[in-house]
């Protein structure tokens, strides 16, 4: 298991290694997304692969599977989950938080029956979103270059590198037994996925320019949770200007739609 580990962190390295050096290669005018022409072609691989294999087994999933069983299965993932989740929460410095995060796994994973109720939820215990991206940006390292990888979706090189820690430390990925673990690891892809389809939706309808909207969307998000939602206020400021510029370029082309569009 040790070697699939190292394989792992291997190809993640290679990947952010590759998109640094087509990025020379590949930058834009966006100081956001340096490597927006390389990320475009990443983005439409990933929309082809989804709209042909993930999207319709979600969909497959969501209209076989129960509600309740389908809650059931992300509260048990999301147990896990919450193992990580304190662990980023205690690097971090949030004690508090780490301890709460503990105490969830440890109501849900007995009360909870192996967390596939969320029980903890109903005591009136929080549940954290916390990563080692976020715990990166916590500790001071910049987001660098806006990235799209392949299959995984949007990130920075920051969340890049959460990823492959992310990745590593899944317990999951270290279950002996392969039918097991390959089942659980698909379980979790589709239940994943289905969770997004009301989300795909509202985007599908609000978007001009999908890959534009759902990267703004993620670095502000991520900005956000950084800052457990109180950003610099140099970084709300930019990110204002930002959109003010956008708006500016949109209503010069006559296009009050994308002006209307990146405003709000």
């Amino acid at each position: 298991m040790k070697v699939d580990a190292a394989r792992r962190v291997s190809g993640f390295c290679t990947l952010l290694m590759a998109a640094s050096l087509l990025g020379g290669c590949a930058t834009s005018g966006n100081s956001r997304d340096p490597l927006e022409s390389l990320n475009r072609a990443t983005f439409a691989f990933n929309e082809t692969v989804d709209k042909a294999a993930l999207k319709p087994v979600a969909q497959g999933y969501e209209a076989v599977v129960p509600a309740k069983a389908r809650d059931g299965v992300s509260n048990f993932f999301g147990n896990i989950a919450d193992v990580f989740i304190g662990v980023n929460n205690l690097l971090q410095g949030k004690v508090r938080d780490a301890v709460d995060d503990v105490g969830r796994v440890l109501v849900n994973s007995t009360v909870g029956v192996l967390g596939v109720m969320d029980v903890a939820s109903d005591w009136g215990m929080e549940k954290h979103d916390e990563d080692f991206g976020q715990t990166f940006g916590r500790w001071g390292v910049g987001s660098g270059a806006y990235l799209v990888v392949p299959l995984f979706g949007p990130r920075d090189v920051r969340d890049t590198a959460g990823l492959v820690l992310d990745s590593v430390t899944d317990p999951v990925g270290y279950i002996d037994n392969i039918p097991t673990r390959n089942t659980l690891l698909v379980t979790r892809v589709i239940s994943d996925r289905a969770a997004l389809l009301p989300a795909e939706k509202v985007i599908e309808e609000a978007a001009l320019d999908k890959y534009s909207y759902i990267r703004d969307g993620y670095l502000q998000r991520r900005r956000s949770l950084i800052h457990d939602g109180a950003p610099p206020r140099d970084d709300v400021d930019s990110a204002a200007e930002s959109e003010k510029k956008q708006a500016s370029a949109a209503a010069k082309d006559g296009n009050l739609y994308a002006a209307n569009t990146a405003v709000k």
